[in-house]
């Protein structure tokens, strides 16, 4: 592609994929509840994210918000000689929004 080099930060290529960090939270913990750390190696892996590992503090900070409204829950997995972590899980709540995510997605992917 001419001139790709200029492209790399723009979010034709991808570079600011932080809207669709929601859905894809939700749809990694759908699967089963993880601590933030591999939830964030395996949203990385989600070919739309273009193998890129989302920022850690990003991550985190989208989790305490998801969190407060009710879409993801979390608690203490305590295990002895190892620090404490917060495990995430995915409420009814954000069961439900994970499937308007995939309606909208949807339909943005048929209108471009």
């Amino acid at each position: 592609m001419k001139n790709s080099v200029e492209f790399t930060a723009c979010p034709c290529a991808g570079a600011t994929l932080d809207k669709l960090l929601q859905p894809a939270v939700l749809a990694v913990l759908a699967e089963e509840s993880l601590h933030g750390y591999e939830l964030t190696k395996r949203i990385g892996e989600i070919q739309g994210f273009l193998d890129a590992v989302p920022d850690m503090s990003g991550i985190y900070r989208t989790l305490k918000t998801m969190e407060e409204r009710g879409l993801v829950q979390s608690d203490w997995n305590v295990c002895k000689g190892e620090r404490a972590k917060r495990i995430y899980s995915v409420t009814e709540k954000g069961k439900l929004c994970l499937e308007h995510w995939q309606e909208t997605l949807r339909q943005h992917g048929q209108a471009v």
